[in-house]
């Protein structure tokens, strides 16, 4: 794969894709040659794994406070006026 087709496989594994990427991604999907093909969908499976692997490891815990602050925002909500 070239450099542009490893950025377009990890704009497609972030979810980020736009209408121009979307058909060279198509492209790539659809080309005859399933070696190209093989290695794109792997390494939008490599760059997944990676990225949910640096999620886990860098993930917080909300604080104990903000169910009950969000709950009281909501809480204090006006519903909306019928016309």
């Amino acid at each position: 794969m070239n450099e542009r087709q490893v950025d377009l496989a990890h704009t497609v594994a972030l979810g980020s894709i736009d209408d121009v990427d979307h058909h060279e991604v198509q492209e790539l999907l659809d080309t005859e040659d399933p070696a190209l093909r093989a290695e794109f969908i792997t390494e939008i499976g490599q760059t997944r794994e990676a990225l949910a692997m640096l999620a886990s490891a860098t993930a917080t815990p909300p604080p104990a406070t903000l169910r009950t602050r969000l709950l009281a925002a909501i809480a204090a909500e006006q519903p909306p006026v019928a016309s």
